[in-house]
C-alpha cells in the first residue's frame, strides 16, 4: 500500500526511520512546525528551524524516495512565551515557499488569551496566503478545546474544507464530523489513538475527509503506525480502495488545496505488497 503521512515530525527522527518508512510504503510526508521540547528563546531559533523544515529535511527524505512537505506556524505552546511573539511577524516570510503546504500547527495547548491571539492571527494568514490550516487540539480538556477551536475557525471566515482539526478521538469526532472540516487522527503508542480504535471509527463514520497520521516526534511514538492502521483496516475487511483513500488520496486532496503538492514522482498506485505499478505499459 502507498502511504502519505500527513503529520509526522521527522526532525525528531533518525535516518533509520526514513529508511524503514520507505520500505513500508511511505512515499510522502508533511512535517508540521511544533514544540521541540526545549523552550526557544528568540525568533532567530525559529528561523533556523523553519529553514531546516524546507531545506535539510526534504533533502534527507529525498534520499529514500520520500517527498517531504512542511507546514509553518508559531505553535500553541510557545505562543504563550513573550520571547516568541515576534515569530508571528516571521511566519509570512515562509508561507510563500514552495514546500510549505499549510499553516500549522496552530490552535490550543492551554487555551490562554495569548493562544487565542496567535490562533486567530495565523488563520488570517492562511486566508491571506490561500493555504489550508492544520489545527492542533489540546491534550487536556479535549472537548472544550475542540469546540473552541471550531468557534475560532468559524469566526475567521476560512473555508472549513481547508481546515483539518487534528488529534481527534472518540469523544471529539462528533463535534467535527458535520462542520465541513477535515478530521485528523494521530495513531500513538500510549495516548491519542490506536489502530484498532481507528478502524472502529472508520467503520462507524466512513472514510470521507478522514486523515490518519503517526504524529511521530521526540516522545515514545512510531512512524510506522500509519502502515499498522492500514493493515488493521485490511484485517477488518476494508478493501484496497478504502485503504488507499485514507492513507493516500485523502491527505493528497487536503494538502493539494495549497497548489504546491507535487507528488508526480510518488503517486503511482501500489499493490498490497508495496510494489509500484508502472503506468503506460510494462
Amino acid at each position: 500500500m502507498r502511504i502519505f503521512d500527513p503529520h509526522v515530525h521527522m526532525t525528531s527522527r533518525t535516518t533509520d526511520d526514513y529508511e524503514a518508512m520507505a520500505a513500508a510504503g511511505v512515499r510522502a510526508v508533511v512535517e508540521p512546525s511544533f514544540w521541540l521540547g526545549q523552550p526557544r528563546t528568540s525568533p532567530g531559533s525559529f528561523a533556523d528551524y523553519f529553514d531546516a523544515l524546507i531545506g535539510w529535511e526534504p533533502f534527507r527524505a529525498g534520499q529514500f524516495g520520500i517527498r517531504h512537505f512542511a507546514t509553518i506556524a508559531l505553535n500553541p505552546k510557545e505562543a504563550n512565551d513573550p520571547r516568541c511573539r515576534e515569530v508571528l511577524e516571521l511566519v509570512p516570510r515562509y508561507l510563500d515557499k514552495d514546500a510549505v503546504v499549510a499553516v500549522g500547527e496552530i490552535g490550543y495547548d492551554a487555551m490562554t488569551p495569548q493562544e487565542d491571539h496567535a490562533f486567530a492571527a495565523q488563520l488570517a494568514l492562511a486566508v491571506e496566503f490561500d493555504l489550508p490550516a492544520l489545527v492542533h487540539t489540546p491534550h487536556r480538556d479535549k472537548v472544550r478545546g475542540t469546540q473552541r477551536s471550531l468557534d475560532v475557525v468559524k469566526e475567521s471566515g476560512i473555508d472549513p474544507g481547508r481546515v483539518v482539526i487534528d488529534h481527534l478521538n472518540e469523544v471529539t469526532v462528533e463535534l467535527v464530523r458535520d462542520t465541513g472540516c477535515w478530521l485528523g487522527f494521530s495513531i500513538y503508542p500510549d495516548t491519542k489513538m490506536s489502530p484498532p480504535r481507528m478502524v472502529e471509527l472508520l467503520r462507524r463514520y466512513g472514510t470521507e475527509r478522514m486523515l490518519v497520521n503517526s504524529a511521530a516526534d521526540w516522545g515514545r511514538s512510531d512512524p510506522l503506525l500509519t502502515l499498522r492502521t492500514g493493515e488493521a483496516m485490511v484485517a477488518a475487511g476494508f478493501g484496497e480502495d478504502e485503504v488507499d483513500r485514507v492513507l493516500w488520496r485523502n491527505p493528497a486532496a487536503f494538502y493539494g488545496q495549497s497548489g504546491r503538492l507535487d507528488l508526480s514522482d510518488a503517486d503511482a498506485p501500489a499493490d498490497f505488497a508495496g510494489n509500484s505499478i508502472k503506468r503506460g505499459g510494462a
